[in-house]
């Protein structure tokens, strides 16, 4: 045998296990950052559909309100003092919600 073909047999033996590691992580990153991530934006989306009216809620600014009035794409929340505020249905928390429900 020669250095060459010694060379070749080394090299070409560990083709899988070079990629093995960056297999590792794709599947580690996928199973702790984007499925998660996912789960989180369907449950927020899920959230947002079944809003009514008379529902406390908190914005992602952090003002608690009230929902007055339902739209298409946003709700009309009263912040006390009868201060009404228009904003966008998707700006609302979900995870502060639940906690301000809570109370």
């Amino acid at each position: 045998m020669t250095t060459g073909t010694i060379l070749l047999q080394a090299t070409s033996g560990g083709g899988l296990m070079g990629f093995l590691p960056m297999i590792l992580i794709i599947v580690v990153f996928y199973f702790f950052m984007i499925r998660p991530q996912m789960k989180k934006s369907k449950d927020h989306k899920k959230y947002i559909e079944a809003l009514k009216v008379n529902d406390k809620v908190v914005t992602t600014a952090g003002i608690h309100g009230r929902i007055v009035e339902l739209g298409d794409t946003s709700i009309l929340l009263d912040v006390g003092s009868g201060v009404k505020i228009r904003f966008d249905k998707s700006s609302v928390s979900l995870d502060a919600s639940k906690v301000a429900n809570a109370q």
